[in-house]
């Protein structure tokens, strides 16, 4: 008898297969369930444990795993992005460069949101930003309600939204699209992007993720897949299971951008990743991962997002291990 699993994933080209059940997860019967836009599912899932499988947020699961969350994280990562663009500043505030940040206030719809902790560090281990020294103002909820946040981080006046007080110029700066002032509504009601008409930080951002990556190995990952602790202590083969069907799924995604049968706008992304990273823009497996891994833990305790600091065999199961 096959074990059923409620997985929340979103559609990528690359997870469609699993989804639409073209590709079976071998030995489980497989129950998708569909949020959109996940962050809805992210919030279900470090809040109430939901769903069996589900896609995260990387530094939302990593705070959820220090403060106790009963899943564990597989080296599959669904989505994957570069930082050095999208943090926006106001032409008139003087900003230049990024320690012009400091003692600046700056936009971001949660301090743990996975976009801002990537770009901050980037801008502290590349650009020396004393993070602490910025005032980052918050619109939203942080998905991880034991999360403390530094003194430095301080809310939006209610029914204001930073879209608002960046034009206001109350933000000397912000992040754009979802993370920031490229956005507003609220989580319940649904989000919506809005016109952010304001010059990048780091304008020549494209060339500076490629040496980024020459120089240091480390890829951002964006999405990260979870399964329950107790799914795992009752059928430890559902972690090979999950992770075949995934890599399968990306394997035929694979061949589709060779052939050019895949014109979406993420694979379109995706091809140009090619050109700074290889091959395979997506890569699954801990030793291809383990120095992003190990810099994205030890920014987010750096950050002040994680208590304590957190191994690679505390926050990731091997499916290929056994």
């Amino acid at each position: 008898m096959k074990v059923q699993l409620k997985i929340a994933i979103a559609d990528y080209p690359h997870t469609a297969a699993i989804r639409n059940g073209s590709i079976p997860v071998e030995g489980v019967d497989v129950e998708i369930i569909t949020v959109k836009p996940q962050i809805g599912a992210f919030r279900r899932m470090v809040r109430d444990v939901e769903f069996d499988v589900c896609e995260l947020a990387p530094t939302t699961y990593l705070i959820a795993r220090a403060y106790g969350a009963p899943f564990v994280a597989l080296p599959i990562f669904v989505m994957r992005r570069f930082h050095h663009g999208g943090l926006l500043v106001r032409p008139d505030t003087g900003i230049r460069t990024p320690k012009d940040l400091e003692g600046k206030k700056v936009g971001v719809r949660a301090y743990s949101v996975t976009t801002g902790v990537w770009t901050r560090q980037v801008l502290i281990d590349e650009f020396a930003l004393d993070s602490s020294k910025v005032i980052w103002v918050v619109d939203d909820e942080e998905h991880v309600t034991q999360l403390q946040l530094p003194s430095n981080v301080i809310r939006a006046p209610e029914g204001t939204s930073l879209a608002d007080m960046m034009a206001s110029g109350e933000l000397s700066a912000g992040f754009g699209a979802n993370a920031g002032i490229g956005r507003t509504g609220n989580p319940t009601g649904g989000w919506q992007e809005v016109e952010a008409d304001y010059p990048d930080l780091l304008p020549n951002a494209a060339d500076l993720e490629a040496d980024y990556y020459k120089r240091t190995g480390v890829y951002p990952m964006h999405g990260t897949v979870v399964v329950k602790d107790s799914v795992l202590a009752e059928y430890p083969w559902v972690a090979k299971s999950l992770h075949d069907a995934f890599a399968q799924a990306k394997h035929e995604w694979l061949a589709r951008l060779d052939a050019g049968e895949a014109t979406s706008a993420s694979d379109k992304k995706y091809l140009e990743l090619r050109k700074i990273v290889g091959y395979d823009p997506l890569p699954y497996g801990i030793e291809e991962n383990r120095k992003t891994i190990e810099v994205l833990e030890a920014t987010a305790f750096k950050q002040h997002l994680t208590p304590r600091r957190m191994s690679i065999g505390e926050l990731f199961v091997d499916p290929l291990s056994n």
